[in-house]
């Protein structure tokens, strides 16, 4: 019976090994969304896996949970100026899972310069299957009318570089994440009355695609994964459902018994909102400039999300979010 970094055997149920013979899948962000995610996927699966999963602090309770499953928690630091230990970390690895998060500093330029030396070293590596956890770049889609959402920008970027290089990846893109909609403040307003607004500068149509990240992203990369084939240059869309944002608030009532209402505001006036919460000039611009293309372009670009055919069970549908919060 394997034993993991603190001691223990992991549940019989689990299918994290340390078998030599199992595939090493190392995965980046192991304890954020979409990290965390993958494992929970993995492990899920009738397939064994050994784990390798990254973290800046591997003292932290939500990696010594991971531990306490059988995952071989590594605590590395991603940054640039780091690269021998980035490097070491992904050897051996057969599959990798490479995530950035954006919003840690708000700079794209260092996104796409860490993501660059992640796909460097998981080139390296010598891994076959690499995921990567891109998104759509809006300046290119719109031929440079909206250049400055860069929270979509630096990812986009760095998908670019991973497939100059000859990188064997494909891109998993995660969609509008439902706990947003939930535990963000500036996702809604409350008004005079008691009820609440979701007042977004877009109109109600406007559809969204709506994942549970946390539960479902996973199971895409576990499905690229797994494939007989790897689809390497090829792209994922995550989403549990598209739904218009009207009905988003329509349903988040209909389910809580709370009075919820959409309300199409301005720019100017959801940029003024933004400011209140004292996000910085270049993020502001980057919020309001995302949801003016969300209504023209859409999330991802001019695409539909990708068919949910072979994952290993359905993503939740907004309700089905909503419902699962009282679980």
């Amino acid at each position: 019976m394997p034993i993991n970094a603190l001691g223990q055997s992991p549940p019989d149920n689990m299918t994290i090994t340390d078998t030599v013979s199992a595939p090493l899948v190392a995965v980046v962000g192991a304890t954020g969304i979409q990290g965390g995610s993958v494992i929970k996927a993995l492990e899920e699966s009738d397939k064994a896996y050994r784990i390798r999963g990254f973290t800046r602090d591997a003292s932290k309770p939500t990696a010594q949970a991971l531990a306490s499953r059988g995952v071989e928690v590594v605590s590395v630091s991603l940054v640039v100026g780091n690269k021998d230990e980035v490097y070491k970390a992904f050897e051996g690895a057969n599959m990798i899972f490479l995530v950035t998060n954006f919003w840690e500093h708000m700079n794209a330029e260092r996104e796409t310069a860490e993501a660059k030396q992640l796909f460097d070293a998981a080139k390296a590596s010598g891994a076959e299957r690499i995921v990567w956890s891109g998104l759509v770049s809006f300046d290119k889609i719109s031929g440079g009318k909206f250049p400055h959402v860069y929270h979509f920008e630096g990812k986009a970027a760095a998908t670019e570089y991973g497939r100059q290089i000859g990188a064997p990846f494909v891109d998993v893109q995660a969609g509008f994440y439902a706990v947003n909609m939930i535990e963000s403040p500036m996702a809604h307003t409350k008004l005079e009355d008691g009820s609440l607004a979701l007042e977004w500068p877009v109109p109600p149509t406007t559809r969204m695609p709506i994942i549970d990240a946390a539960y479902d992203y996973g199971l895409y990369v576990r499905h690229v994964f797994e494939l007989p084939v790897f689809p390497s240059g090829s792209e994922v869309r995550t989403a549990g459902e598209m739904i218009a944002a009207g009905d988003i608030a329509g349903q988040l009532g209909e389910l809580t018994g709370k009075k919820v209402v959409f309300k199409q505001i301005t720019t100017e006036d959801y940029g003024a909102s933004l400011r209140a919460f004292g996000l910085p000039p270049h993020i502001v611009e980057d919020l309001v400039e995302c949801w003016v293309v969300f209504a023209e372009y859409g999330f991802y670009g001019t695409k539909e999300i990708s068919s949910h055919e072979g994952l290993a069970r359905k993503p939740r549908t907004w309700k089905e979010f909503v419902k699962s919060l009282d679980q």
